[in-house]
């Protein structure tokens, strides 16, 4: 897998990107086990798999990038047809390229619970926040990390100071945040990160602990991280897209029946140091759900309309996914 920066992948697709042929796929994921579904895909071959059944020999490219805005960046310049992120970019850029280039969501991967850790004591909700706090998260004012802080703001403080902690937050990939977290010592003393980096920061640092936990701001267990793509690739290459689509209802499946299996194709995938124990913990965690349905994320953009975030009032959850049979029991 490739790992590029946002300006280095700017650069190398400063002309415009030819047309993709239908078989090629380029797929841009991020940090974490919220992935463990392109990584069972990846490690299985279940895009070329599925590819196959259909007539269609898939090649499947992938990049690592790191937060929600350089995400949006690579898909908008051409770079990739399949976009990693949070809810709260995809809802971001359906927003900007409503009637031009209609992105719009594929699929989930899975509604994990998102912990905003602290190692500051004094610090024991989010009302304790102070200029003495330094957050990280994936991308100020972007990620759904960022987008979730702000909702968690305007239900202490009211909508109209839902900005009020942005002021604290500040980007960082979350292995590195991890890491800050753990060593001390560092401007960095809360991470608003995904597992197993919040999970690593609570076992490796005796003062971190649990803020904000996402669920409690969005009224229960949701997708915060899922795919998108451009209304255009789906027209142009319905057999790759549906073979997608039916590759992630595989994985699903097979981390369901397979936790110890999914656990070791994410290490063996990710390169990741996890402790296989923490991470088989993460996967079987009854609050963790690997579906590709997504859960509860209208609310979320109900907010991110109410506020100014975004412009373009959706209806449902509809709106902002493609139809597509393998998540017709979304939310």
């Amino acid at each position: 897998m490739f790992k590029l920066t946002a300006a280095a992948l700017a650069l190398s697709f400063a002309v415009t990107a030819p047309a993709q042929a239908e078989g090629r796929i380029r797929i841009a994921e991020q940090f974490g086990v919220v992935y463990l579904l392109l990584n069972v895909a990846q490690d299985q071959q279940l895009i070329e798999k599925q590819g196959k059944k259909l007539g269609v020999d898939i090649t499947v490219e992938r990049l690592q990038l790191s937060g929600g805005s350089a995400v949006n960046d690579a898909l908008l310049s051409g770079a990739i047809d399949i976009a990693g992120a949070g809810v709260g970019p995809l809802l971001t850029i359906w927003d900007r390229t409503n009637g031009r280039q209609n992105v719009k969501g594929v699929a989930s991967l899975g509604s994990f619970p998102y912990y905003l850790v602290s190692t500051n004591p004094k610090v024991k909700s989010i009302a304790d926040l102070t200029e003495k706090d330094r957050i990280a998260l994936p991308a100020v004012t972007v990620s759904v990390q960022s987008r979730i802080l702000q909702y968690a703001a305007a239900k202490q403080w009211g909508e109209k100071e839902f900005a009020r902690l942005d002021k604290f937050t500040q980007t960082l990939p979350h292995p590195d945040a991890t890491a800050a977290v753990i060593a001390g010592g560092t401007e960095i003393n809360g991470h608003f990160g995904n597992p197993p980096f919040q999970e690593q920061e609570l076992a490796g640092n005796s003062h971190a602990h649990i803020v904000l936990n996402s669920y409690d701001v969005l009224g229960g267990p949701s997708s915060a991280t899922v795919l998108y793509a451009t209304e255009k690739f789906r027209n142009e290459n319905p057999k790759t897209y549906r073979a997608f689509t039916a590759a992630l209802a595989e994985a699903a499946q097979y981390v369901a029946r397979n936790p110890e299996g999914a656990a070791d194709t994410y290490l063996r995938i990710s390169k990741s140091k996890v402790d296989r124990e923490l991470l088989l913990k993460i996967i079987r965690n009854p609050q963790v759900n690997f579906s590709v349905a997504p859960q509860n994320t209208y609310g979320l953009a109900q907010f991110l309309y109410r506020v100014g975030a975004i412009k373009k009032q959706p209806a449902s959850w509809r709106d902002y996914f493609f139809e597509d049979p393998v998540i017709a029991n979304g939310s």
